[in-house]
């Protein structure tokens, strides 16, 4: 359970609240879209989540914890539960595919018979482990984007967060990696992603919050982009 209790972040050069007051839940297991315009708050929503900023008031808890009250030393613990994707990929490029999903892992410390174990099976659910031992150069953007949701997979994390990560994509592709992210939300992972993709968020009618000018405006079950 994710749960914001009346939350402000007020770090804007111009004054205004980058969220102002903003109270939800995500139960465990959503898929939800974040919507609005860019300044509207979506990525301070994440970057709450994953404990990059904490709130000058209110309070953020994941499963009962107030994330926003941890020792620095149990930040890594809290991020190792959260997937991370953006929308230009961040992929190692001198690194292979394998490779690539492996440092995940490596970076945790685990063991090479866990990695040999885990990487293949990561890339055969987002359908890369024929291109394993490919560099990033080598493949389609939406291959990128696939590569980077099994990098933010593979520790098996409760909760995936997608940043506009159809941004770079054309609308084909863009369609195949949200197949991928239904898919992972219906094993049970929890799934969070911020967007501007109207066509998208139409298409998939999920549960969308929208934002303005840092507060929430909409929270619609079965929802589209825009008011229905």
């Amino acid at each position: 359970m994710i749960k914001f209790e009346n939350v402000t972040m007020a770090y804007r050069k111009d004054g205004n609240p980058a969220l102002n007051d903003v109270s939800f839940e995500i139960a465990d297991g959503e898929f939800v879209f974040l919507v609005g315009q860019s300044g509207a708050g979506k990525s301070t929503i994440l970057r709450l989540l994953i404990r990059e900023e904490s709130a000058q008031a209110g309070t953020v808890l994941i499963d009962d914890i107030n994330i926003g009250m941890l020792p620095e030393k149990e930040v890594p613990k809290l991020r190792r539960n959260i997937g991370m994707v953006f929308q230009d990929f961040r992929l190692l490029p001198e690194k292979t595919v394998a490779e690539n999903v492996a440092f995940a892992l490596q970076v945790l410390n685990k063991s090479p018979d866990e990695i040999k174990q885990t990487v293949p099976a990561v890339l055969d659910l987002v359908g890369l482990l024929d291109k394993a031992n490919r560099r990033p150069e080598q493949l389609s953007g939406g291959e990128q984007q696939r590569v980077a949701i099994a990098r933010a997979l593979v520790n098996r994390p409760a909760i995936l967060m997608a940043d506009e990560p159809t941004g770079n994509l054309d609308p084909d592709t863009s369609v195949e990696i949200m197949r991928l992210l239904d898919q992972i939300n219906k094993a049970g992972t929890t799934v969070i992603m911020a967007t501007h993709d109207a066509g998208i968020v139409d298409q998939m009618r999920k549960r969308v919050i929208e934002i303005t000018g840092g507060a929430i405006i909409r929270d619609q079950a079965q929802g589209v982009y825009g008011y229905s």
